[in-house]
């Protein structure tokens, strides 16, 4: 195993160099600090052309690129080219963050709640529950995100507040944190952090047990759980020993392929409920021209997908002692 992942480690630099190359090149023909100011007649052409020699952007793209890359290395992200002259990393860092908790509290809850019900539906197929949650996670799947965040703050942030005659709302519907909140509040996070959780596990929820319902089914009717069976062991063990555990396999790979994505595909919902993660700050810097603060969030979300895979790889050897045989 430790070999498998020397391998993954070797192979994805290359990767993460190609994708640099791509974002860093794609990231200067769409995100211009200066398009805003062309417009502006005040402004003579020599001063925006010192600003933009001021900035950097005067030199050639294949030497900016390199000297971008090296200090990327180091660690030196560079600094915004809106928010007032600010390092970089302390921005997308608290930006990585609040993201990876959000999607943490939403992968790990969805897992758990939808592995349950895939295991009571696969249990019990054919019975009322099992077509009950049939029915609904195909419902939960069908919901479009930004549609589901936006139905959740009509009901939570008006209709339920008057109906209780309460102001503030119980959920607050956009933000991290209550207006004029100065120090760390646990229960005013949760609560700010409730509707974009419930936005995204919904549909996680749904497929999740979907996966598991299905691959459930599929193991128990291998020759080993058979074997087992005939041991004479309980169904409970027979269920949670030899079933559920090889049956996590294709749901680990789903749960990690999601938390991937959602890592910079949070981009909708963090928008809807003005979320301060790392897919409002790629909109915020692709749409105000910040390209250090935009090739920083892209970079690292490249490399944050990848450790995700990377953990979802080796969880594979610890569910599966054929694939740590197999890796070596």
């Amino acid at each position: 195993m430790a070999r498998y992942v020397l391998g993954r480690l070797a192979t994805t630099i290359p990767i993460l160099l190609a994708i640099s190359v791509a974002v860093f090149w794609g990231a200067n023909r769409v995100s211009d600090p200066t398009a805003s100011l062309t417009v502006n007649p005040r402004i003579a052409p020599e001063d925006l052309a010192a600003y933009r020699e001021h900035l950097g952007l005067g030199e050639p793209l294949i030497g900016r690129y390199w000297q971008w890359l090296g200090n990327f290395v180091q660690g030196d992200l560079g600094t915004s080219l809106v928010q007032n002259g600010a390092e970089v990393w302390p921005i997308v860092r608290t930006a990585m963050a609040n993201t990876l908790v959000l999607i943490a509290i939403a992968v790990i809850g969805s897992l758990a709640l939808g592995i349950a019900i895939g295991t009571v539906s696969a249990v019990r197929r054919g019975s009322f529950v099992d077509n009950a949650a049939t029915t609904v996670s195909f419902l939960g799947i069908s919901i479009p995100v930004f549609w589901l965040g936006l139905m959740l703050q009509l009901f939570f942030g008006l209709y339920l507040a008057n109906w209780l005659g309460v102001t503030p709302p119980l959920l607050p519907t956009a933000g991290l944190y209550s207006p004029g909140q100065q120090s760390f509040d646990l229960v005013d996070r949760l609560r700010h952090l409730a509707l974009p959780v419930l936005a995204l596990s919904l549909q996680l929820v749904a497929v999740y047990s979907r996966y598991m319902r299905s691959s459930l089914l599929d193991v128990m009717s291998l020759d080993h759980v058979r074997a087992a069976r005939g041991r004479g062991l309980r169904e409970r063990t027979v269920v949670v020993r030899h079933g559920v555990r090889n049956a996590l396999i294709p749901v680990s790979t789903q749960a990690a392929t999601d938390a991937g994505q959602l890592v910079g595909g949070l981009i909708v919902t963090e928008k809807v409920f003005q979320y301060p993660g790392m897919g409002r700050l790629f909109l915020d810097a692709l749409f105000g021209g910040d390209y250090p603060v935009l090739l920083a969030s892209v970079m690292i979300t490249a490399a944050a997908v990848f450790v995700v895979n990377l953990a979802a790889d080796v969880f594979y050897g610890v569910l599966d002692p054929r694939i740590r045989r197999d890796a070596r």
